[in-house]
């Protein structure tokens, strides 16, 4: 269903279908999806990526070859036919129907910082105070709605900026992707205002996987993991996701897409997501994708320590929240004429663990499951329940 602002509803499905190949096995997939279901993709192995919106034009799908997934459209008779070929244990895995996907934002009071502070209340939390590991060297992906190239404050930054989403630029028309651009890694000395950038030296890669109206597809978020992982990024960001429900098992193709980008050094990090009402007594599951075993799922506290009446829980033991960050009342970069902006949501969290990541891998060399692992190690253990927090607030090094 489209709403009346021109987005979709995430978890619906679009109609395409992903399809995961096995490792090594690519030339036989493209042939097998062919002969079985008469679909022709092109390959980035030919196509620059950067041509990935436009694939569909003059393809049945495009096949993202650094990750082993193909996105194709395909008619009920078709998808059957890559089913039971993917069924035979042939060089086609697994197919899915690929759905809408959303940015996490939830209602705020929206107001300003504190003038007497010197950084958000989100950076002292992490302790970023006084710490002089920057992520300097360090590429970051931030996959969202794009990025608002011309803020004054990144007028000095090398921005690599790429749309993933079709009839759109790489320009943020929505806010939220600048908004995570900032917390991740924006400055920690503005022009005005508090600092708000947890690793402001790091190399920023913004990736439009969001349209305008804030929501966008499996296959543009796989685009945009391509593009970050072929470019060297250790952290990719997601705040993004579609709601999942007690017992919904997790995307299979997600899971092996994470573990093959893993095994080239960059960490996927997600939102958990904002469909809880905990005031309410509801607590809702982890979202697609974070609900992966191998994405790092990240759940949202407040300035108390509070966990966020939003953020999604543990609720099925396999698909956790791993690490939490500060996601309430959040103040950072916007596009312009407002510059500035104080939003909510498992979103706003997600970015803060995302920076917190690169000054890690900055300060210890340490890439994909060791990065995991000290986010997790060095987190500030909180008088919450492990099923909301995982293993804490994370922190700087």
């Amino acid at each position: 269903m489209t709403r009346s602002d021109g987005s979709r509803e995430a978890g619906e499905e679009t109609g395409r279908y992903l399809v995961l190949l096995r490792e090594d096995a690519t030339a036989s997939a493209m042939r097998t999806m062919t002969r079985v279901a008469g679909l022709n993709a092109a390959s980035t192995a030919d196509v620059s990526i950067a041509d990935a919106p436009d694939a569909f034009r003059v393809a049945d799908g495009l096949l993202l070859h650094d990750l082993g997934v193909a996105v194709v459209t395909a008619a009920p008779d078709q998808a059957d036919a890559l089913v039971a070929a993917s069924a035979e244990r042939g060089p086609l895995a697994r197919i899915e129907p690929e759905r809408v996907v959303r940015a996490y934002t939830a209602p705020t009071a929206d107001r300003s910082p504190a003038d007497a502070e010197s950084l958000t209340w989100g950076l002292r939390a992490l302790g970023v105070d006084d710490n002089t590991v920057t992520g300097a060297g360090i590429r970051v992906a931030v996959l969202d709605t794009g990025f608002a190239t011309d803020h004054p404050d990144f007028t000095d930054r090398d921005v690599e900026a790429r749309s993933f989403v079709s009839g759109e630029d790489a320009v943020d028309g929505h806010g939220h992707g600048t908004h995570c651009i900032g917390t991740a890694c924006g400055p920690r000395s503005p022009g005005q205002g508090p600092g708000y950038g947890v690793a402001p030296g790091a190399e920023i890669y913004a990736g439009k996987v969001l349209g305008n109206a804030g929501t966008g597809t499996d296959g543009d978020i796989l685009s945009g993991i391509q593009w970050a992982v072929s470019n060297g990024c250790a952290v990719v960001s997601l705040s993004l996701g579609a709601p999942t429900r007690p017992g919904d098992p997790h995307s299979e193709t997600f899971e092996t897409i994470a573990r093959r980008a893993l095994r080239r050094g960059t960490l996927i990090v997600a939102a958990a997501g904002n469909e809880s009402d905990r005031a309410a007594g509801v607590i809702a599951p982890v979202s697609h994708p974070a609900n992966c075993p191998s994405i790092l799922s990240v759940g949202a506290v407040d300035a108390e320590g509070a966990i966020a009446g939003f953020s999604c829980g543990t609720v099925d033991p396999e698909r956790a929240v791993d690490v939490v960050g500060p996601g309430v009342d959040v103040y950072s970069a916007w596009p312009l004429p407002d510059r500035y902006h104080t939003i909510s949501g498992t979103s706003m969290a997600t970015p803060h663990v995302a920076g917190v990541a690169a000054l890690v891998a900055e300060r210890h060399g340490a890439r994909a499951w060791e990065l995991w692992a000290r986010l997790g190690q060095t987190a500030r253990r909180l008088p919450l329940p492990s099923t909301d927090v995982g293993s804490g607030l994370v922190q700087a090094p």
